[in-house]
């Protein structure tokens, strides 16, 4: 891993929900809401991060995740004009921008798919999905769609205009200022397929980064196979909630065994919230253990990313419902003056873990063995040559003390949301 990847740490945003944007798309003139992201760019440095991961900007009818046009942007977000703005306002930031392509499905009223419900299998465009003409329905014939939902048309990825159509969109969009894509339900998508779309992006864009989004399969082989640079660590992050939850570390230090197979093939994407999952303030049953799910996060290899509203100690419970996602993607304020003062001591301690990121830049591509085990204590270490970071996690009421037997930078979780930095050979944690 080297370049720009090894340095970078993503705020996430999703975009329609971050700026109060109508649920469903309207008629009349695009409303320039992207701007109001630009005081939240020097937030976002203040954090520590710079990147910023934007969950989808494209027209689409409701979500974002129904894409209709791909070369233009929603108008409740803005005109293409307000992305670019965007892209230049990050850029004299030294922010990256990743974009999110929603390329294994689309939306009813993207105009091929429109086509097809105009004139039926006989469309120019039928062969961009996997139709079944004698499967009837209020359509007259069937297509395949994504798990279950009717209103997301998948896409046929052994069509060669498809991939070409993909293409076409990652291209333009690096062109004019993205750094990379994320490609949501990349799990989706065949690897041929994948291994196609992101070789052609790649000749014309070899410093683009290209994470795919699977959540569980063969994470290796999206790599390799679909040619990706990385994929969503979702083992980890499950691990992480989990095991503090249940007081059974043990399933941490197994999955970061696993972690440590993983970064020897690629650098995975970690986190411990995103757009789709209940935030972890909500997931932990112990808030006051938040900071040692962030020493885990910052303290192994990764490029990690930090999902807005998280590093303030939000609240939101995703459930499986129409609308149930609203929680985790709620309006922000117009400037982070506004932000309820009992979110910024969770605020700092990400500041100082990511301040630590930083100083350790190496930790990106390290590699990782568990020192001790047991099912309320872990203590790890994560290396790269000459260099070392030793987490420390104690779960229990009373303290307890590690035995080191070499100097390391510690990060330690003391008092739940206050991790800290310490140099010694050996060293007391209290809970």
């Amino acid at each position: 891993m080297d370049g720009w990847t090894e340095h970078v740490i993503w705020w996430h945003v999703y975009p329609l929900g971050f700026t109060g944007a109508e649920r469903v798309a309207v008629d009349g003139e695009p409303v320039p809401r992207l701007r109001s992201l630009e005081p939240w760019l020097d937030y976002l440095l203040d954090l520590g991060c710079n990147g910023l991961a934007l969950g989808p900007v494209f027209a689409s009818a409701t979500h974002g995740y129904d894409t209709v046009d791909h070369f233009r942007v929603d108008p409740r977000l803005g005109s293409d004009e307000d992305l670019r703005w965007l892209f230049e306002a990050c850029r004299s930031r030294g922010v990256h921008v990743l974009l999110d392509g929603v390329f294994n499905h689309v939306g009813r009223d993207f105009p091929q798919f429109r086509d097809v419900l105009e004139h039926g299998p006989s469309s120019r465009w039928a062969s961009w999905f996997r139709l079944d003409p004698d499967a009837g329905g209020p359509d007259g014939f069937g297509y395949r769609d994504f798990e279950g939902h009717h209103e997301l048309v998948a896409l046929n990825h052994d069509e060669p205009e498809v991939r070409e159509h993909v293409v076409a969109v990652m291209d333009h969009w690096l062109g004019v200022g993205a750094s990379g894509w994320r490609l949501d339900a990349a799990y989706a998508i065949p690897q041929p397929a994948l291994r196609a779309i992101s070789d052609a992006v790649r000749a014309r864009h070899p410093d683009a980064w290209l994470v795919g989004e699977v959540i569980h399969g063969d994470y290796p082989a999206f790599v390799h196979d679909g040619g990706l640079d990385s994929v969503t660590q979702y083992e980890l992050w499950k691990a992480i909630w989990s095991a503090i939850n249940d007081r059974n570390l043990h399933e941490l230090a197994w999955t970061l065994e696993r972690h440590d197979g993983f970064v020897g093939d690629f650098v995975p994407m970690t986190f411990v919230g995103n757009h789709d999952v209940t935030r972890i303030a909500s997931r932990l049953d112990d808030p006051e253990l938040l900071g040692h799910a962030l020493a885990v996060l910052f303290g192994v290899a990764g490029v990690p990313s930090v999902y807005y509203g998280d590093e303030q100690a939000f609240r939101g419970v995703k459930e499986e419902r129409e609308g149930g996602d609203d929680a985790v993607r709620p309006a922000f304020p117009a400037g982070p003056d506004e932000l309820a003062p009992q979110g910024w001591p969770v605020f700092h301690t990400h500041q100082e873990l990511i301040g630590m990121r930083r100083r350790n830049a190496w930790l990106a591509g390290a590699r990782t063995s568990v020192d001790h085990v047991a099912n309320e204590q872990l203590a790890f270490t994560s290396r790269a040559g000459d260099d070392a970071v030793t987490v420390l996690l104690n779960l229990a009421d009373e303290e307890h003390r590690f035995d080191a037997d070499r100097e390391a930078q510690v990060v330690a979780g003391a008092g739940g949301a206050d991790p800290w930095l310490v140099a010694a050979r050996s060293w007391k944690v209290l809970r």
